[in-house]
């Protein structure tokens, strides 16, 4: 497979969306129920540009397969330097390794943002992406048993960080 992995552009918010909207409708990824629309995408999409954040796609043969993002943790000033990141597969194409070429353009993104902590959120059950966060260095800090509810199951949530370099000159404003 020859994958390309880019910056995210307006043409590929369908595919994102119907990647994101599998995510929400069969896995356990994504604690909500019901799927978005194209225009909740294009506007979570001008968010993130107009935020700062990158958006990387995964191609292949001219087609987005797999997506990747980060953005803010919590609103508050202090939190400045964390972000939340997530990443989605298409589901013809996850377990084949696309997930770790997305994850290294996020990490260096993050580092040259001078961002000091990255957060994920994972379901409990889904082994493969905790292992996936492992091999980027990230370690389980939190464990929320049964916060989520969804498929007639409570869910439990496991936070993973990974620390980068401190910024050079972190800030109070």
């Amino acid at each position: 497979m020859d994958i390309k992995i880019r910056e995210a552009q307006e043409h590929d918010l369908p595919q994102i969306l119907d990647i994101y909207n599998d995510a929400i409708l069969y896995t356990t990824s994504v604690y909500n129920y019901k799927p978005h629309t194209l225009d909740m995408r294009r506007e979570w999409f001008r968010l993130k540009q107009q935020d700062g954040f990158p958006v990387c796609v995964a191609e292949l043969e001219e087609r987005a397969i797999g997506f990747g993002t980060y953005g803010p943790f919590r609103p508050w000033a202090a939190y400045k330097y964390t972000a939340e990141i997530s990443v989605y597969i298409d589901p013809t194409h996850r377990g084949k390794g696309i997930a770790r070429l997305l994850y290294p353009h996020l990490l260096a993104a993050a580092q040259q943002q001078q961002l000091h902590a990255l957060v994920a959120g994972i379901d409990a059950a889904n082994e493969a992406s905790m292992k996936l966060h492992r091999h980027f260095g990230f370690v389980e800090v939190g464990r929320f048993k049964e916060v989520g509810y969804k498929f007639g199951q409570w869910l439990d949530l496991v936070f993973m960080q990974l620390l980068l370099p401190t910024p050079e000159h972190p800030t109070e404003d």
